[in-house]
This record gives structure tokens, C-alpha cells and sequence, in this order.
């Protein structure tokens, strides 16, 4: 890290230079922040990708430089007049800030039932060092600010760099994630699309983040990226059965008192390893860190996965356990033998925002797409059923021809 006037320059292997202006540097420097560099970005995935080490804390600068460019953009295109430096400052400070509240290893303890991250997140904004930097940048203002864009609940006309179909965070973890874990899948025009960015005003009046038509096929870029990703990366059948027995482990810790949800909120990726280790009766734990994983007794796509199958599959975290102990008794297994996995990204290709033609006319892309000109959407939900899969994952090898009766099969 070296100064360049009044900017603090770290050299990163995705964005290059990322300057942070002084504001950024003093949230950084906290501990809040500086747990981030323990907590990976994409939880187990580095059983399977070796080089997906790497952090939350990376991928928090990342989204900061993105947001200044975007920022930068914008500005010099004439579409911030009117909006303030307090809240450019807060959409910068939220890309920074945006998983201050997140778990170790990735989502999969929001999986297992605990509370979503940007709500802890919020929460952390507020507390102890951090909170302190924040007041003295900003007052309660700030805070406030932060926390609505982090949770997508800002009515800025800046949110959708934050939280949308086109947020800044969704730009450097595709792009980073597929850098790091060394696969093609992730690539996205960014140059193109920060170039197309506009603040787009509706009928009402309200301004709110929108794209370029010229901008649509880098956009088109963006989601195709994202449903290759999930395909081939973050839904990988290994990643997946890792995180089923992580999560297994984590519940079962919780219920023994061994660990509470507060430490959990808390913990870094090693902290609560070393935490599982210490009590592991299920012997989940230990299997994960010498990489033995469960494997396949079954791996249906969603387009062959009964339309009757009951949505607790991925709702509810304690039905699903007991599903699972239901299946491991008809299966012979021993108690947590048998993990069931059908992971629900309804979103995944989602978009609504609004587009300002060639012509200068306003309209809006949504699931319906543009004729002739954003056709993603309309067959997002065919991908999206491509992507997902019905998985049961045994701890001795079993073959299920079809979903069993303890899912309702």
C-alpha cells in the first residue's frame, strides 16, 4: 500500500491500481472490516477450484473502485447535478461496506436458517470502531444511508449500484470469482457496461440507475455470466455437498450450545473451524478438512424434479433435517448419512431497470426482455432450471432411480 495524493493505492489482481480516498481507508482499518480478509468469498468452493482463497475483504475494494468509476461516470456525463457528496459518499462507502455483516464460508449458513447477512450487516454499521469512523465522516445519517443501500431498502437515486440488476457487487464477484477459481465462465464487459450507466428519470420524476442501449449486450453479458457460474461453479456437485456437510455440522453445534449464533456472526472461516473441531460428533467436520465429501446417490435436474415436491426442500432449514434423518433411516445409513440438496436462486436471471433507447425514449427491461434486443430474460427461467439440481448425497455409496418418499417423492 503506497500514498498517492491523499489516496491510499493497493495493487489488486482483478482492477490492477484501487485507490481508497481517506474515508474508505479509516472504515478499512477497522476490525470489522479487517475480519473480512479471513472469511473466504466462496466458502468450500477451494475444494474443488484450489485457487477460489480468495476474500470478502478483496471483494469489498473491488466493489468500492467500481462504484468510484461508476460514480466518475456519471458525473461527467451530467447525470449526478442535483445529488449531494453525502450520498455519493454513502454508495461508495456501501460497495466497501457491503458484507461487513457476512458469515464465513459464502451463504451457506443463511442456508441453514440463521438471519441474512445484510441485516447483521446494518446492525454492525453502528457498533463499536466502526460506528465511531462512520459518526465522524457522517453522524447517524450515514449510517442510516449505508444501511438502507446495503439491504436494498434506499429510495437514493443511486441504490442500483448497490443493490439491483446491475450492482456493482454482482460486477467483481463474477468477474473475480471466475479470475480466481481459473475458468472462463465469468466473463463480463465491464468496461462497456460502466460506460452505459445512466440515472434515467420516469414519469413521476424519480431518477433511479439505469442502462444505455448500447450498453444492452454487455448488460446481456453480465447475466449470462452469472447462470455459467452458477452452473459450473457455485452449484458444482462437490461444492455443493461440501457446504450440505458444513451446514449439517454447524446445526448440529448450535443445538449441542457448543457454538451460538452470535459467535457464528461474528467467526472467521478458521475460527469456526477450529471451533467444529473441537466438537464433532457427527464427524462432518473432519471429513471436510481431509476432503471426504459425501457423493451422488441422486442428481436430477429441475425439469425432471415432480412439480409436487414441497418448497421446505429450500425454505426451511429444520424440515429439511428431518427429511434427511427420515431418508438416512430408509437408506441403512447412520445418522447424518444422508443430505439433501436443492438449492433456490429464483432471481438468478432476474432484471428491472430502465433503458433510454437511441432515440432518447424511456422503457423498461424486465422478464420480457426488449424484442430484438435483450432476449436473456425470456428464457431465464429454462436456464435457471438447467442450472439447478435435486441432489441427495450419501456418506456410503447408495443409488436412488428416483426422489424418494421422505421428500415426498
Amino acid at each position: 500500500m503506497s500514498t498517492d495524493g491523499g489516496f491510499e493505492v493497493i495493487r489488486d489482481p482483478l482492477w490492477d491500481n484501487i485507490q481508497l480516498e481517506p474515508a474508505a481507508v479509516l472504515a478499512m482499518d477497522t476490525a470489522a472490516y479487517q475480519r473480512l480478509r479471513y472469511v473466504r468469498q466462496l466458502g468450500h468452493t477451494f475444494l474443488v477450484y484450489p485457487g477460489a482463497t480468495h476474500s470478502r475483504f478483496e471483494h469489498g475494494l473491488g466493489a468500492y473502485h467500481l462504484a468510484r468509476r461508476a460514480l466518475n461516470m456519471l458525473a461527467e456525463c451530467g447525470d449526478l447535478d442535483g445529488i449531494g457528496d453525502d450520498e455519493r459518499l454513502a454508495v461508495r462507502l456501501a460497495a466497501l461496506l457491503h458484507d461487513i455483516g457476512h458469515y464465513p464460508f459464502s451463504h451457506a449458513l443463511e442456508e441453514a436458517g440463521l438471519p441474512d447477512h445484510e441485516a447483521l450487516g446494518a446492525a454492525r454499521l453502528g457498533a463499536g470502531e466502526l460506528g465511531e469512523v462512520l459518526r465522524a465522516l457522517g453522524g447517524d445519517d450515514l449510517i442510516r444511508r449505508i444501511g438502507a443501500l446495503i439491504q436494498g431498502r434506499s429510495l437514493s437515486p443511486l441504490a442500483g449500484l448497490v443493490s439491483g440488476s446491475i450492482d456493482l457487487d454482482k460486477i467483481d464477484y463474477l468477474s473475480r470469482d471466475a479470475r480466481m477459481c481459473g475458468v472462463p465462465y465469468g466473463t463480463v464487459d465491464v468496461d462497456r457496461l460502466l460506460a452505459s450507466l445512466a440515472l434515467v428519470r420516469d414519469v413521476s420524476g424519480r431518477r433511479e440507475v439505469g442502462v444505455h442501449e448500447k450498453g444492452v449486450s454487455a448488460l446481456e453479458s453480465l447475466m449470462f455470466a452469472k447462470y455459467q457460474m452458477y452452473r459450473n461453479v457455485y452449484w458444482h456437485h462437490a461444492v455443493r455437498s461440501a457446504t450440505c456437510m458444513f451446514k449439517r455440522a454447524v446445526r448440529t453445534a448450535l443445538r449441542a450450545g457448543v457454538i451460538d449464533a452470535d459467535d457464528v456472526a461474528t467467526a472467521t472461516d478458521g475460527t469456526l473451524s477450529a471451533r467444529l473441531a473441537e466438537h464433532d460428533p457427527t464427524g462432518l467436520a473432519r471429513a471436510l478438512s481431509e476432503r471426504r465429501l459425501f457423493k451422488r446417490a441422486l442428481d436430477l435436474p429441475a425439469s425432471e424434479v415432480p412439480g409436487s415436491l414441497p418448497n421446505w426442500l429450500w425454505t426451511n432449514a429444520d424440515a429439511l433435517e428431518e427429511a434427511e434423518d427420515r431418508l438416512a433411516a430408509e437408506l441403512g445409513l447412520p445418522a447424518n448419512g444422508a443430505l439433501i440438496d436443492y438449492p433456490s436462486r429464483e432471481s438468478m436471471l432476474s432484471v428491472d431497470l430502465p433503458l433510454v433507447t437511441r432515440g432518447g425514449a424511456i422503457e423498461r427491461l424486465t422478464a420480457e426482455g426488449r424484442a430484438g434486443q435483450l432476449g436473456l430474460p425470456r428464457v431465464a427461467d429454462a436456464l435457471y432450471q438447467t442450472a439447478r439440481r435435486l441432489r441427495i448425497f450419501t456418506v456410503e455409496p447408495r443409488r436412488l432411480d428416483g426422489v424418494p418418499s421422505a421428500l415426498g417423492g
